[in-house]
C-alpha cells in the first residue's frame, strides 16, 4: 500500500501525532514515511505528513535523517509546479492554513482524496540497480528484452515503462507485465498511465540535466478524483530522492568509481549492506551515515532549486 493511499485505509504505525490529533485531525495511516490525516473542515481531502525515518532492506532505521521529510515535501512541490500535469495537490505550500504546528508544515501537503491506482508506474532510462542485475543474468529488464553488451550505468536506447503491483502493507511490491496492468485495471487505464509516465520522465529528464543531472529512474503514482469526473491525477511525491535515481552528469561522463553515485539513500543501504546479515534488529546508523546521507539529500534540492 502507497503512503498516500486514498482508498480503503489501514490504521496502523502508531497513534499519530498527538498536536495534529488535539487540533481534530484523525490519524488515518502511518507507512514507512509519511503519514495521513483528515478532519471535518477540510472534507474530501487528506494531509500527507512526511516524516524523517529512513527505511532499507524493509526495516525502518535509527536515527531518523533530519530534515529528510521537509526536504521531500518541498522537492515535490517544486516538480508538481513544473511538470504540466493535473496532481493531487488541494493547496499550495505553505497555504495549509494556520492550524499545523510550525515544524510540520513544511512537511505537510494538503492533498485530494483519490481512489488510487494499485500501481507503481516505473520508468527507467538508464540500466542500473535491480535492472542490471536481470540482465546480466537474462539479457532483460522485467521481462523487456534489450540490447547486447550493455553496461551497468548505460543510457538505454529509449525510456522503459516497467510498471510493479502495489503489494498490501507489509508485502513486496511484483514487478509485472504491461498485459499483467490492463487485467488489474484495464487497457484504457493500463495505456494512459504508461503514457503519462513516459512523459513525465522525459519532461522530468530534461529538466534535470539543465541542472547538470541525470535522471536514471523514478516512480510515480496516480489516482482517480471522483470530484473532478474521475479524472486521472499525479499523487504521491514525485521525482525525489526516494522514488528517483539522480546521478550527477558531470562525474557521468567522466567515468571513475563516482559515476553512479546517486542523491539518495544509497549510502544507507551500502553501509546496511557491509554491517548486517538482515536477521534481527539492524544497527543504528553511525553519526557519518546520517550526515553524509542528509547531505545528498539537500545537495539535490539545492541543485534543483538553483
Amino acid at each position: 500500500m502507497s503512503d498516500a493511499t486514498t482508498g480503503p485505509i489501514k490504521i496502523g504505525g502508531g497513534p499519530g501525532d498527538p498536536r495534529l490529533l488535539a487540533a481534530g485531525w484523525r490519524h488515518l495511516y502511518t507507512g514507512k514515511v509519511r503519514a495521513l490525516y483528515e478532519h471535518d473542515r477540510a472534507p474530501g481531502r487528506l494531509l500527507v505528513v512526511a516524516s524523517d525515518r529512513v527505511s532499507a532492506f524493509d526495516h525502518v532505521l535509527e536515527p531518523a535523517i533530519p530534515g529528510k521529510g521537509a526536504m521531500l515535501t518541498q522537492l515535490s512541490l517544486w516538480w508538481f509546479g513544473r511538470l504540466g500535469m493535473p496532481n493531487h495537490l488541494a493547496a499550495a505550500h505553505p497555504a495549509l492554513g494556520e492550524h499545523l504546528p510550525e515544524d510540520l508544515a513544511p512537511k505537510s501537503m494538503l492533498v485530494h482524496r483519490l481512489a488510487m491506482f494499485p500501481i507503481e508506474a516505473v520508468v527507467r532510462g538508464y540500466l542500473t540497480g535491480s535492472g542490471w542485475a536481470e540482465y546480466r543474468e537474462h539479457g532483460t529488464v522485467c521481462g523487456i528484452a534489450l540490447p547486447d553488451g550493455l553496461s551497468d550505468g548505460d543510457r538505454l536506447p529509449e525510456p522503459i515503462y516497467t510498471p510493479a503491483f502495489k503489494a498490501p502493507q507489509g508485502e513486496h511490491d511484483e514487478n509485472i507485465s504491461f498485459a499483467r496492468t490492463v487485467e488489474l485495471i484495464g487497457e484504457a487505464d493500463a495505456t494512459e498511465l504508461r503514457e503519462r509516465s513516459l512523459a513525465l520522465y522525459a519532461t522530468g529528464a530534461a529538466i534535470a540535466k539543465e541542472h547538470g543531472l541525470l535522471l536514471a529512474d523514478t516512480k510515480f503514482e496516480f489516482g482517480r478524483d471522483p470530484e473532478d469526473g474521475g479524472e486521472i491525477v499525479l499523487a504521491d511525491e514525485v521525482l525525489t530522492s526516494d522514488s528517483s535515481r539522480y546521478w550527477d552528469a558531470e562525474a557521468y561522463a567522466a567515468g571513475g568509481p563516482d559515476r553512479l553515485a546517486s542523491f539518495d539513500k544509497q549510502i544507507v543501504r551500502d553501509w546496511l549492506a557491509a554491517h548486517w546479515d538482515r536477521t534481527g534488529t539492524p544497527p543504528a546508523l553511525p553519526a557519518e551515515i546520517v550526515e553524509r546521507t542528509a547531505a545528498r539529500y539537500r545537495e539535490l534540492l539545492e541543485r534543483l532549486e538553483g
